[in-house]
């Protein structure tokens, strides 16, 4: 049975955050995991595939791999069976989930720093930028710490207070029954203090929405799927936290003339009948400027003439790629009376000769000759 999409299963969309991926699995680990769900015979597996979509696209490297390559580029990172014991993730919701329930050492909200969330852009390129290299500027809209109070959230001059509801512990014990049960702080939400005076800039978040001009540096040489990382130029984080990462996926538009692969570039050449048959040069685009190309007498439509040093060079490899140039026969359009009588005299003088100047077709009709003759047998 295939395996599904782990987005799918946390029920988010590709651009999702880090944020939502963590709550995405808060919510399904705590409706899923046998211990709350007792009498469902699926929760065990349900459980077990959204900690393994979890533990992918919670981790940068392994949700690059998961979003460039599915399941096949993550398979070799992943054990067999997934199991409830052991695993970061099951540990870190453990920690952060089914403390709430189990009062699983939550430490209070002061100590507590968060992350920003990750963020991805697609910059779009041309082949040309893709090829050289280029420096793009990009506008963000981002989460950014307040400049006002520098993330504390509070009015500058002021300090916030520690909850008098849970003592600064971020947490509060709640007696139900025989068991005594650790909680989230409901007045303070499991920050440990309180706000008297917010920051009037950011309302006491410590973060504000904003839109941030970043250049971003283009090696040479980079291509369709290629992702540029930038460390710590994500959202901001809370409470002192560090700020998350930003991933640049490349997209190379497609060219007007050139089609790329890898170090090697591919071109179509219209040629004229007459250079065709007679043999000539013909002038050809390069990345680098034009070029003569010698077409040898006689070339047939979709010969391919080779360029060498004449492609890209790639990020992953040294030294440049070739041009495959394939000759197209242009046929003439828009004749006169005189020109279309000539060349009925030409291709009468070519027909009174037999088949010598027309290989391919006599090859051809042999071929079909022979194809019908095996049919009556």
């Amino acid at each position: 049975m295939s395996k599904r999409d782990y987005y799918e299963v946390l029920g988010l969309g590709r651009e999702a955050g880090e944020a939502d991926i963590k709550k995405a699995y808060r919510r399904l680990a705590l409706k899923h995991h046998p211990d709350r769900a007792p009498d469902n015979p699926d929760a065990e597996a349900s459980f077990k595939e959204a900690k393994e979509a979890y533990e992918v696209l919670s981790e940068p490297d392994k949700r690059a791999a998961y979003d460039r390559f599915g399941h096949a580029g993550v398979n070799h990172q992943q054990g067999m069976g997934g199991g409830f014991a052991g695993g970061d993730a099951f540990n870190d919701i453990f920690g952060d989930v089914f403390g709430d329930i189990f009062g699983a050492g939550r430490r209070g909200g002061r100590s507590q720093v968060f992350r920003g969330a990750d963020l991805r852009y697609e910059l779009e390129l041309s082949l040309e930028q893709a090829v050289a290299g280029d420096s793009v500027n990009l506008e963000l809209p981002t989460q950014a710490e307040c400049a006002r109070c520098a993330g504390a959230g509070a009015e500058p001059g002021t300090n916030p207070v520690s909850c008098k509801t849970c003592g600064g512990a971020g947490q509060v014990r709640v007696a139900q029954g025989f068991f005594s049960i650790q909680q989230t702080c409901p007045s303070c939400g499991g920050a440990g203090s309180l706000i008297d005076k917010p920051c009037r800039e950011c309302s006491g978040r410590g973060r504000v929405r904003k839109v941030k001009t970043l250049a971003v540096k283009v090696p040479p040489g980079v291509d369709n799927g290629d992702r540029i990382r930038l460390s710590r130029e994500g959202e901001a984080g809370r409470n002192g936290g560090p700020s998350g990462d930003l991933y640049v996926d490349i997209s190379v538009k497609d060219h007007p003339i050139f089609t790329r692969e890898g170090q090697n570039l591919s071109c179509e050449v219209p040629v004229s009948f007459a250079t065709a048959v007679l043999g000539g040069t013909v002038d050809v685009p390069t990345l680098d400027g034009n070029v003569m190309l010698k077409v040898p007498p006689e070339t047939q439509s979709g010969s391919v003439f080779r360029l060498r040093g004449k492609g890209v060079r790639s990020v992953r490899a040294s030294g440049l790629g070739d041009l495959f140039c394939r000759v197209q026969v242009e046929t003439p359009v828009s004749l006169s009376a005189e020109q279309k009588d000539k060349l009925r005299t030409f291709d009468d003088s070519i027909q009174n000769e037999g088949s010598r100047h027309s290989p391919r077709a006599r090859s051809w009709f042999d071929g079909v000759k022979q194809f019908f003759e095996r049919m009556g047998a």
